[in-house]
């Protein structure tokens, strides 16, 4: 039995045990997958053949976003279903998503860009598809994370990634201390509205280290801002003066090695 072209739907449910990355004969029925799909942070292009396949072959695509979800499948002329999950989603859409899966459908799970279950809700999913021993099967596709490090030019032999960093201030300066007592360089994600502030907090909590900026990864004004913390403050600074406001996705890179000496530990609040 050949593969389906990518982009097809299979018109009969395939069966029994086959390795989860390719489609083929199967012997026995089997219970449905729970595919996490890796999807372009910005690029189409990087969008794999195996993603496209997946998304077109399931019965169901969970979407962190369902309009951004539905520009994709549009693209790839793909008319698989949608059902939206994100954050603010009834505390019965899991339940509901995996009753599917355990009744023998393929669903699929996309975040807005890059791979779900990384600072996104999907993790939930998974560990409750876990928790009822339903296969879980990842199709490997862009992250900001690994983007941002690889081109960093900082060390990546040990790092941490720490999502994104409280909103306040004091709880955010907490927290970068303790990353900086771990000795390695720290990735987190940020908002343009905060990118000054935190890069203030680092500069000040963590003796203005070496860090890099990525803006935009895998898009036409794909950026990289490399100095130290209060350099590339500066540049946001005069960005938002000229412009009055900072656009575009962020990944910050933090060469952290200690915190800043004497530095006090920031109130309670």
């Amino acid at each position: 039995m050949r593969a389906p072209p990518a982009g097809s739907r299979p018109r009969t449910r395939l069966k029994g045990p086959v390795d989860p990355g390719a489609a083929g004969e199967r012997v026995n029925e089997r219970p449905g997958r729970l595919y996490l799909v890796g999807t372009p942070v910005g690029n189409l292009e990087d969008l794999s053949a195996r993603a496209a396949r997946v998304l077109g072959e399931v019965d169901l695509i969970a979407a962190e976003d369902t309009r951004r979800t539905r520009r994709l499948l549009a693209h790839l002329d793909l008319h698989t279903p949608l059902i939206s999950y994100h954050q603010h989603s009834p505390a019965g859409r899991v339940d509901e998503i995996l009753r599917r899966v355990e009744a023998g459908e393929d669903v699929a799970v996309v975040t807005d860009a890059g791979m779900p279950g990384i600072s996104d809700p999907g993790w939930r999913l998974v560990a409750e598809a876990v928790s009822r021993g339903l296969t879980v099967v990842p199709v490997p596709g862009p992250s900001a994370l690994t983007l941002a490090l690889s081109a960093s030019g900082l060390p990546t032999r040990s790092f941490v990634f720490d999502g994104f960093l409280p909103r306040r201030q004091g709880p955010r300066r907490r927290r970068l201390a303790e990353l900086a007592r771990l000795g390695v360089t720290v990735v987190v994600y940020e908002s343009p509205h905060r990118a000054i502030e935190t890069l203030g907090d680092v500069a000040e909590v963590l003796d203005d280290p070496e860090v890099v900026l990525c803006r935009e990864l895998t898009k036409v004004h794909e950026e990289f801002i490399r100095g130290r913390a209060r350099e590339v403050l500066e540049v946001l600074e005069a960005r938002k003066s000229a412009d009055g406001r900072l656009k575009g996705e962020m990944t910050l890179v933090i060469g952290v090695t200690s915190p800043s000496p004497g530095q006090p530990t920031p109130p309670a609040g």
